[in-house]
């Protein structure tokens, strides 16, 4: 059990923890969430004595093993399958002992210790944990200096749940992980049979790993058990509730202060005035809610519409010095498509992102572009590329010049950034409103194509909710490379699978990619399979693939005239708010009678017309909910 009491801690004058307090039983597996920069990485470093409150006490139980991931990726000579095995300090001590005692005695108590731990399956526990997190065989014998920064986070990981500590501290783990790794953690984590914490914006890391949410909030730590969606229609009815009591609480104060008001002064009620003083001085006033807005992102649509295909690929290579990663590629993309892609890392997605973008030339074959085609591209390495001193302001300055300077102000705004953050300089804004600039700035000219790599690094779970109503509102195509679960299947409507050094389409959806990955986790654990039953697996796995592709062939139609309906409820919606604002101008029915009469009408005529496509969108959805 982990109980936190009355914790308070202060940096630089701020206020992080404030008298907070939450008890999580022993083996339970909760989601640490809040807004960036309420303080959830020091609440782990207060957890783990890196930091010490100011007042409070965090009880756990004694000699508890807590564990987080190294700070410092390995970089060493050693190969990673050995750093890993080397996670386990009790094993690695006890087998350099068992090297050199000469005791009997000590070594039976050696190796029935090892024998205790598992030290004969440690091997193959790290090898399956090093294949679940993206390492081959051969990778697994390759030393941790021959791999990047964000590969040695991944060993530093391995190494982590190897170790298996009593307390399982993930700070954003899947930020270094692709889609791949991250449903195999979300697997790993929910079997773990240990006490875990996790800090994470993955919303459906947070629905199907963990039992319990824990909100930080102004300070305060709130308990919920269930997933995120639980969690989050908890917090909004409880919301609700809250400013119900609010509001009935501020009409009996009012109530009271008037009588007290009224007759206070006169001796035959003057007993009755005091009384409600007391009522009025005991009553605890309830807090305002007070819920934080978080800004939208809007991409400009397309400034041409351009006929389908707007790229086609013909037997196309694609590679680096020569040698092809992605070859035969044979592919159409169309101007409204939506289109994630598939594939561990290292198998050519961001290859074939390059290729789409004309950042990367083909070796071998066609692709024919529209004429006018814009492709806008974001890769999370490009944050790198921002001018550090310059504010975000002076960024969209570069790119139109010659404009108002309230004009540069508004084309900011539709970034999602706030007024106060606007003259900031790039190297002290927040990994993500530095995410919000570069994508403001990528998509900046109105393209027809957007390809975003990773997009959602450093976005908070409110802002990835921003970042699909703005995919979902563009009016062009996507091609989306996300470990973000959540935003692939809101977003997109196909699914290509990049492996074998090709790019093919899935015929199936992102339940059926899951089965897949964890049925080789699980091949993996087993040994081996047997024919029959893969047989019997990849035949099941080919009918619900088919039907899965059938039923969003079937849907798309519908879901296509709902976004429609939507559309033109928003535009109905503006047309009615221009005209009353016309309309509220009393001196308008004198000086143009004809004009008033006219914008009535209009109003009428839209009101009508907007009942309509309501009454139109509510058929089509509960249509598209049914059949789906």
């Amino acid at each position: 059990m982990l109980q936190i009491n009355e914790l308070t801690y202060r940096i630089a004058g701020r206020t992080l923890i404030d008298k907070a307090s939450v008890t999580l039983p022993a083996s339970s597996k909760a989601g640490l969430v809040g807004r960036n920069g309420a303080g959830k990485s020091t609440l782990f470093r207060l957890i783990t004595g890196e930091a010490h409150a100011e007042s409070g006490d965090i009880l756990m139980p004694k000699g508890l093993r807590i564990g987080q991931v190294a700070q410092e990726a390995p970089g060493t000579e050693v190969s990673l399958i050995d750093t890993v095995l080397a996670a386990d300090e009790e094993r690695t001590r006890l087998i350099t002992e068992a090297e050199t005692a000469s005791d009997p005695h000590r070594i039976a108590e050696i190796h029935t210790r090892l024998a205790d731990i598992g030290s004969h399956t440690a091997e193959a526990r790290a090898g399956r944990i090093l294949s679940g997190l993206g390492f081959d065989d051969a990778a697994q014998q390759r030393p941790c200096s021959a791999f990047s920064g964000g590969w040695r986070m991944r060993v530093a990981l391995a190494a982590l749940l190897f170790s298996e500590p009593d307390l399982l501290l993930l700070d954003e783990p899947t930020n270094y992980l692709d889609l791949e790794g991250t449903l195999w953690l979300e697997n790993y984590v929910a079997r773990y049979p240990h006490q875990v914490i996790i800090i994470s914006h993955d919303r459906d890391l947070l629905n199907k790993a963990v039992d319990s949410i824990v909100h930080l909030d102004r300070g305060k730590l709130t308990y919920y058990r269930g997933g995120y969606d639980s969690f989050d229609r908890q917090r909004r009815e409880a919301m609700v509730l809250q400013a119900k009591m609010k509001e009935k609480q501020d009409a009996q104060r009012k109530h009271l202060q008037a009588f007290v008001d009224r007759f206070r002064a006169k001796a035959t009620k003057a007993r009755q005035a005091q009384s409600r003083i007391k009522m009025l001085e005991k009553m605890q006033p309830i807090a305002g809610v007070i819920e934080d807005h978080v800004q939208p992102i809007a991409f400009p649509d397309p400034t041409s519409q351009l006929s389908p295909p707007i790229i086609k690929l013909e037997t196309v290579a694609v590679g680096y010095g020569g040698d092809p990663v992605l070859k035969n590629l044979s592919l159409n993309i169309d101007p409204d498509d939506r289109i994630a892609l598939l594939g561990a890392n290292g198998n050519g997605k961001s290859t074939f992102a390059k290729l789409i973008a004309g950042r990367l030339g083909e070796q071998a074959g066609t692709i024919i572009r529209a004429p006018k085609l814009e492709i806008a591209f974001f890769a999370q390495h490009q944050l790198d590329e921002l001018r550090p001193t310059e504010s975000p302001v002076d960024h969209v300055r570069r790119l139109i010049p010659d404009a108002a300077e309230a004009k540069v102000r508004a084309r900011v705004a539709q970034f999602g950034l706030p007024t106060d953050r606007m003259d900031t300089a790039a190297k002290d804004l927040s990994g993500g409103e530095k995410a919000r600039l570069l994508l403001g700035l990528a998509t900046f000219h109105g393209a027809n194509l957007l390809i975003l790599d990773e997009p959602t690094n450093h976005l908070d779970i409110d802002s990835r909710e921003a970042l699909i109503h703005a995919i979902n509102a563009f009016e062009g195509a996507v091609i989306l490379i996300s470990h973000d679960r959540h935003l692939v299947e809101a977003c997109a409507d196909r699914l290509w699978l990049v492996s074998g050094g090709g790019v093919k389409s899935f015929d199936g959806d992102m339940d059926d990619y899951r089965r897949l990955i964890l049925s080789r986790e699980e091949r993996a654990k087993n040994g081996s399979d047997k024919q029959q039953s893969d047989e019997t697996d990849r035949k099941s796995a080919q009918d619900r693939r088919r039907e899965a592709a059938e039923r969003r062939a079937q849907l798309a139609p519908l879901r296509k005239e709902i976004t429609t309906c939507e559309k033109e409820m928003e535009k109905l919606q503006a047309l009615i708010s221009k005209c009353d604002s016309a309309l509220a101008d009393a001196d308008l029915y004198a000086r143009d009678p004809a004009k008033a009469t006219k914008l009535a009408k209009d109003r009428s005529d839209a009101e009508k017309k907007l009942a309509e496509t309501e009454e139109r969108w509510l058929e089509l959805s509960a249509e598209y909910e049914g059949a789906a």
